[in-house]
């Protein structure tokens, strides 16, 4: 079976999807305007007590349904970064199966205060740890883990940690290894323009490569221009904390030789255009192939904003093979 819904999955990246892009270019070119990353009220926010502070985690769904936490990447939060791709349509059979938990790392929700001067931010594997709260609070036993960027790798300590509580995990851009010294150089001056002069041109510079890769404004400059007006908004001394977690992150120790890698199941998914696509395949070559999906697309480097279709296709084959969604 699952090497059935891993060739399923290759095949999406060869499948024409002009049409639907057509689409929504020119939705993106009339109504430029009215696109926000802002939460749009669909989601219950609730505050969650952990051992090192509180989170925030936006509820969305019948909570007798089956769990979906997701956990966001630098600079975003639930809203920003998974708010427009459950929205889209082709998500909806799937959020009438789930119910979804997105979870915000500390301070980084809409209109968040600075957090204390002297707040000693989680590490990566605390971060992973609170995780633990989430499901308590909520009454979890376990869940299917959708997670991008820092927070793929959030999620994907948890799962090594607590395999028995995690059902699937889709990871987008994970990364498995330390900070090499070209990141942490290249974050160490950006954490230190956030703390000093606030979200700078060259903060947001950042953050753009960060998520999308080269040539954005190229590709789509109304989705560039909406993010970039996203960032101005982030509180940029939490920022600076969650990156500077995120820098000083640890090996996850995984290899597929010895067979201490990840036992739950994981659609790995990066887009070509990603500065993070070495992360990814490196990620790739530890983990499990036998429980492991891959997909890699083309042309984009977003791939929640500008291959929706197709990860929401990939996702619904990828759970469908797994028993988690009829």
């Amino acid at each position: 079976m699952p090497t059935t819904i891993t060739e399923n999955i290759a095949l999406l990246d060869m499948m024409s999807l002009d049409h639907m892009d057509d689409e929504l270019k020119s939705v993106q070119l009339h109504f430029p305007s009215e696109r926000r990353l802002l939460s749009d009220g669909a989601c219950a926010e609730e505050r969650v007590a952990t051992a090192r502070g509180d989170l925030l985690v936006a509820v969305r769904g019948d909570r007798r349904r089956p769990a979906l936490l997701t956990y966001h990447d630098l600079g975003l939060n639930y809203a920003a970064n998974f708010q427009a791709f459950f929205n889209f349509t082709d998500m909806r059979p799937i959020l009438d199966k789930f119910c979804i938990y997105h979870i915000n790392a500390p301070g980084q929700e809409e209109g968040a205060p600075p957090l204390p001067v002297d707040y000693n931010y989680p590490s990566m594997d605390e971060l992973a740890s609170q995780i633990d709260f989430v499901l308590g609070h909520f009454g979890i036993r376990s869940f299917v883990g959708f997670g991008v960027g820092a927070g793929a790798n959030i999620l994907a300590r948890y799962a090594l940690a607590n395999p028995q509580k995690v059902d699937a995990l889709a990871l987008i851009n994970c990364t498995s290894t330390q900070a090499g010294w070209t990141e942490w150089l290249y974050q160490k001056i950006n954490t230190r323009q956030l703390r000093a002069s606030g979200m700078t041109q060259g903060a947001v510079d950042y953050l753009m490569w960060h998520h999308f890769g080269r040539s954005t404004d190229e590709r789509n400059h109304d989705l560039s221009q909406v993010y970039k007006e996203c960032f101005s908004h982030v509180n940029p001394h939490n920022l600076s904390l969650f990156i500077d977690a995120y820098l000083r992150r640890s090996d996850l120790g995984i290899s597929r030789d010895n067979k201490e890698t990840l036992k739950v199941p994981v659609l790995n998914v990066t887009g070509a255009l990603t500065p993070h696509v070495e992360d990814a395949v490196n990620f790739n070559g530890r983990l499990d192939p036998v429980k492991t999906s891959w997909l890699s697309l083309s042309d984009c480097g977003m791939v929640l904003e500008e291959q929706p279709g197709k990860i929401a296709e990939a996702f619904r084959l990828f759970v469908q093979g797994e028993g988690l969604f009829r």
